[in-house]
């Protein structure tokens, strides 16, 4: 058969993205805004999760601690660089019916390719440490297990994800949603009891000229930044919005991006509110009663009762943070895969393929943790979203290039103005980063 190959790709497509699941869940056709929306809603969830895994947390809690409200704008600003990075994600796989992965094994040399593939594995990698830290931090405060036995306890969800993906793509989804939803309700109830102040908050989301003068507040409003926009989010999302079976046609293309584009920017605000609710509680309970010393997770539980006065509160401080290393361990796993698949072009079965990246985040987990106890697992944290923005990069640039290049997008290329913005987006992010990596290692 003489296939034509799409102007711009050297090679016509091999296989669809996740092929199990690709165009797997119904679309109604002729029916109202909602329905087509709640159809669609979902993939945007699965990205949110990467927004407000542990790592992040140590970020928030260390800026609200310190600086109170005034790293609040930066949560704002990362935010809205997800949310534009996000639609590019959509756009290139609904456009061109090619995740990123895919896109970059057709563009770039073999060896370039193996290049970002290992990032993007370092990247994943540095996220599931974060989550197994999370959840064994999180069991450790719960039940009082200790840190070693609760890393271990970690590797068994990989169980629980196959169940998962053996029921359907919605099961997935649904399951992330559910733990979104006991995040949310966990911090709408310790900002009441914190009782933070309006003004302040208000003012916190005006940018500061401290930010930019302050050594200290730059240095954390750039992890909070790295820590904010996930370099394997852009690989997952350009390939889980084909999970979606609109018409692969232009109409049907559009209304994919339209509604896929809404999901995910609906669903960046619930992380959005989530990553400031965390820098708010720190900023009313700990800036504000002379703590600015509490920079991780456990002092910050230990130190909520005593100051909020409910001992409900550092329950839901755990509860919470559970719920958030467990989300981040489906989307990783699916992640996973599809940058192997992607790039190399080598399916491994599901169970091998999680067990292969959870291994490779446990036994770094499991050594400091035995050697350097609980702040040794900390600083491990804030290492890995070191890691997470220094990969950013290697992600964000070749999202631009395709996006912005209008023989492989066609009519769905990025407008002039955004084409803009997406190349001023890039280049704050990588600075950003470069800076990060000098004051990390000569710092």
């Amino acid at each position: 058969m003489n296939f034509k190959i799409k102007e711009g790709w050297r090679k016509e497509k091999v296989s669809d993205s996740l092929p199990e699941v690709f165009s797997s869940i119904h679309i109604p056709k002729k029916s109202g805004f909602w329905r087509k929306y709640l159809a669609f809603a979902g993939p945007g969830l699965m990205i949110a999760v990467g927004y407000m895994d542990p790592g992040n947390w140590a970020t928030d809690i260390a800026g609200g601690a310190q600086f109170g409200y005034t790293l609040l704008s930066v949560i704002l600003i990362s935010n809205i660089f997800a949310m534009v990075l996000q639609h590019l994600s959509v756009k290139l796989g609904v456009a061109t019916e090619r995740d990123l992965a895919q896109a970059c094994r057709d563009h770039f040399s073999p060896t370039t390719n193996v290049i970002l593939w290992i990032l993007c594995e370092i990247a994943i990698a540095a996220c599931d440490l974060a989550e197994v830290i999370g959840s064994a931090i999180a069991l450790n405060l719960l039940f009082g297990i200790p840190l070693t036995w609760g890393i271990v306890i970690t590797t068994i969800d990989v169980l629980l994800i196959l169940l998962l993906q053996a029921k359907g793509f919605r099961w997935v989804e649904s399951i992330v949603g559910g733990l979104i939803f006991i995040i949310l309700i966990c911090f709408g109830y310790e900002l009441i009891i914190s009782k933070p102040e309006i003004n302040q908050i208000l003012g916190g989301l005006v940018p500061q000229k401290e930010i930019i003068t302050n050594p200290a507040a730059l240095y954390i409003g750039i992890g909070i930044l790295g820590a904010t926009v996930m370099p394997h989010n852009l690989y997952l999302h350009s390939s889980i919005v084909q999970t979606r079976d609109y018409d692969r046609d232009r109409a049907g293309k559009k209304e994919a991006i339209k509604f896929a584009t809404l999901d995910s920017t609906v669903s960046l605000l619930i992380a959005f509110f989530i990553n400031a609710a965390i820098l708010i509680l720190a900023a009313a309970t700990f800036h504000t009663t002379g703590n600015q010393h509490i920079a991780d997770i456990h002092d910050a539980y230990k130190m909520l009762t005593p100051i909020l006065g409910a001992s409900m509160a550092s329950i839901a401080f755990a509860i919470a943070l559970l719920a958030s290393g467990q989300n981040s361990t489906l989307t990783g796993t699916l992640a996973g895969q599809i940058v192997m698949e992607g790039f190399l072009n080598i399916r491994l079965k599901p169970w091998l393929r999680r067990l292969i990246t959870r291994l490779i985040a446990v036994i770094p987990a499991l050594i400091v943790a035995i050697l350097y106890g609980e702040k040794g697992t900390t600083d491990l944290l804030v290492l890995s979203q070191v890691i997470l923005s220094m990969q950013l990069s290697f992600a964000v640039v070749p999202l631009v290039m395709f996006t912005n290049d209008k023989s492989k997008m066609g009519e769905f290329v990025n407008k002039p103005i955004l084409k803009i913005s997406v190349w001023i987006i890039s280049g704050i992010i990588i600075v950003l980063n470069l800076y990060l990596l000098y004051q990390t290692v000569f710092g």
